[in-house]
This record gives structure tokens, sequence and C-alpha cells, in this order.
């Protein structure tokens, strides 16, 4: 099989608790060392073989594509699925399927930051299973975790962080309507049936979800 060649970055969110920051800003293209949030993503990808990004936008989402237009100067193709209002992870997906086109791809949260190296994620690892999800040692903000590891299975039990960061089938999102929809109730559903595996990674990962995160990862950068 070969290896993933197509990502969405999830970027339509408000980014209520990143005001007033956001309040003219949308929260990917907030700076890390100079660089967009979004951006440290995509160099990732890049770098690690994709070659198709899709990016769901809502708040302030034509900032977003007036940054980052076509890919053209990463040597990729960005397509833009453009909601009125912001679907939830599992509706964001949904409706992005058409311009995902792919059989298996990687999903990332566009507020997280992270220092690993894409390339082993973007390994087929899914075999028979419907998603792959990449799991961190619970922060401080959210110290009882959402997920643990039986093997290479996940299962529904407070351990473990989900990164939001994790590798689907496109048949995992089938059959769904679109509109307003969570990820986790599905997820959660799929784990009952041992459809979803994972593993812990032990690198570097922030939510960057409020100004004080966001300045701390900052002076980290900077200083590195």
């Amino acid at each position: 099989m070969s290896c993933i060649n197509t990502a969405m970055i999830l970027a339509a969110g408000r980014g209520e608790r990143m005001r007033p920051l956001t309040d003219h800003c949308p929260k990917p293209l907030l700076e890390l060392a100079g660089k967009p949030l979004i951006e440290w993503h995509i160099d990732k990808l890049q770098a690690a073989g994709i070659r198709r990004i899709v990016v769901n936008t809502a708040y302030l989402g034509e900032q977003i594509e007036a940054r980052l237009g076509n890919g053209r100067r990463w040597g990729l193709d960005i397509l833009y699925s453009r909601e009125v209002e912001a679907l939830e992870t599992a509706g964001g997906i949904v409706q992005a399927l058409d311009l995902l086109d792919a059989e298996q791809f990687l999903v990332v949260n566009g507020d997280v930051w992270t220092d690993w190296d894409y390339r082993p994620l973007c390994q087929p690892s899914l075999e028979q299973r419907l998603a792959h999800l990449y799991l961190v040692s619970n922060p401080s903000h959210h110290p009882k975790g959402d997920f643990a590891l039986q093997g290479q299975l996940v299962v529904d039990k407070p351990a473990f962080t989900f990164s939001g960061i994790a590798q689907y089938h496109q048949s995992f999102f089938a059959g769904l309507a679109p509109g307003r929809r969570a990820l986790a109730p599905l997820l959660r559903a799929a784990m009952q049936q041992q459809q979803v595996s994972g593993q812990l990674h032990q690198g570097l990962w922030v939510d960057v979800g409020t100004p004080q995160r966001l300045q701390q990862l900052n002076q980290k950068l900077v200083k590195d």
C-alpha cells in the first residue's frame, strides 16, 4: 500500500479562548517564532510527502486563503472547504470528503503545535481499522485525558490525551449526513467495534488554545 499523500488541516474554529488575539485574525494565522501556526503544519506535511491539503475554513477564512493561496510555494495543492459556520470536526471532514478524494488521509487540528516528524505519520497503518489516533501525555490543563491504549487498540477510558492528529479511512465517515457533527461520539462507537488503533508519542505537543500558551511556546521557539 502506498503512503498517505492527502491531509486535512482543521482551521474553521472561532478561537474564543484566544480573544482578543482572534478578534481580527483567525487562530491558524497567529504566529509562532515569526511563522503562522498553520504553516508549521504545512511545512512538515510537505516534507512528509503530502501532495494535497484540504483546509476547512469559516471564521475569517478569506484571510487564510489569502495567506496560503493554492499551495504552489510548497509544491503541493491546497484546497478549501468553506463552511458558513463551523461544523465541528466530524461535520467538517464529511463536508470535505469529495475534496480529500483519498481512501486514507491524515487530519491535523490547526490549533496544535508539535515537534514530531510527520513522515512516519504518513505511512499506512490502518490495516483493517477505520482510524488511527496519535495520543500524548496529559497536559496540565487536561489532566484526566481522553482515551487509553490496550496494545494497539484505543479504548474509551481516560489515560492519555488525543493529540488532534489522526489517520482515517474514508469509510469511517461513509453514510453520514452533512451538517454539524462532533467527532468523539463516532470514535467511541468505533472503539466498541475495535476499529480504532493508536499509539503514544512522546515528543513536544502543545494545544495552543490560550494567549498564555501561545506566548510560552513562542518564547521557547525563539529561544531554541
